[in-house]
């Protein structure tokens, strides 16, 4: 007897065909490549899809493509905070981070939620390897200047938040080739051994245009990038992001996000996707069939 479960018996054998005939022109061309993938929103706390999501990433790295995770953690740093009696504060979007909000930031991130994701990747059969920007030195950070939207003339100090100096992904590298998958907590260092929390849109980003990924995926919960009525877009140029940045309808949370994406498209990665992470199984929807899933962003 076979100790494999079952295959769904929902889909009719010639659809389950065409579904794995169609994946394979797919699977061929991101053969040996690299995708970078921002786990956050519901994906990281609805228990199927976080199954999901563990699923996908093995599945990928089965058939030869590198998955490389960068998760974030924004509620549970919140609730954490709160069961300390704690309370967070925000300018712009950004945490501020004083030290005791740091410690917070450190043990959450790169103990609980880091391990959790760990944990799941390698019960769905991989072989996942938690790190921080601190392993082999990889994200090098300094405080971050934060200057006033409406007023640049203004500095907001929102503590040990980091800005990156530099990223090295040879520890990242060196899993990949050993089979591993790297999960990524968006922790830096600076010159005097500090810690720095770095929003985990921008360290995605920049790790994607380091390694020099093929994709870069950002679950997020919503479908996409949206217009002032509520229709999805599926495909933006830097142009017009600049528009939608302009006449406010990219703002708060989604300013780095999609600013970090934009950034990582002008610098090389071949295209950026902004997805739902609310549609189970969705980065293999999105990597491997013709269906698209969110808003692909372009530098031109």
């Amino acid at each position: 007897m076979s100790d494999l479960p079952p295959i769904s018996t929902s889909i009719a054998n010639h659809d389950k065909a065409d579904i794995l005939a169609q994946a394979l022109p797919y699977i061929r061309k991101f053969h040996g490549k690299t995708m970078v993938i921002k786990y956050g929103g519901n994906a990281m706390t609805d228990p199927a899809l976080q199954k999901a999501f563990a699923e996908d990433v093995v599945l990928l790295k089965l058939v030869g493509i590198n998955p490389v995770v960068v998760h974030g953690g924004g509620p549970q740093i919140e609730s954490a905070l709160k069961r300390l009696g704690m309370k967070g504060n925000f300018i712009q979007g950004m945490r501020v981070t004083d030290p005791q909000t740091m410690e917070v930031v450190e043990w959450v991130l790169g103990g609980e939620v880091q391990q959790d994701i760990v944990g799941l990747i390698n019960q769905a059969g991989g072989k996942a390897v938690g790190l921080t920007g601190r392993d082999g030195a990889m994200i090098r950070a300094q405080k971050l200047k934060m200057l006033d939207n409406a007023d640049p003339s203004i500095e907001h100090d929102v503590g040990q938040v980091g800005d990156i100096v530099s990223v090295d992904p040879s520890v990242v590298k060196a899993l990949q080739d050993d089979a591993f998958i790297p999960v990524i907590s968006p922790i830096g260092f600076g010159e005097n051994n500090e810690s720095y929390n770095i929003n985990a849109d921008v360290v995605a980003a920049k790790l994607a245009t380091v390694l020099q990924a093929e994709k870069l995926m950002m679950l997020t919960n919503i479908s996409g990038v949206l217009d002032k009525e509520g229709k999805l877009l599926t495909d933006l140029t830097a142009r017009r992001i600049d528009e939608l940045f302009a006449d406010g309808t990219i703002s708060g949370g989604m300013l780095p996000k999609i600013a970090g994406a934009l950034d990582a498209a002008k610098s090389g990665v071949n295209s950026v996707h902004i997805i739902d992470g609310r549609v189970p199984h969705v980065l293999l929807l999105e990597i491997l069939t013709d269906q698209a899933f969110g808003t692909m962003i372009r530098s031109h």
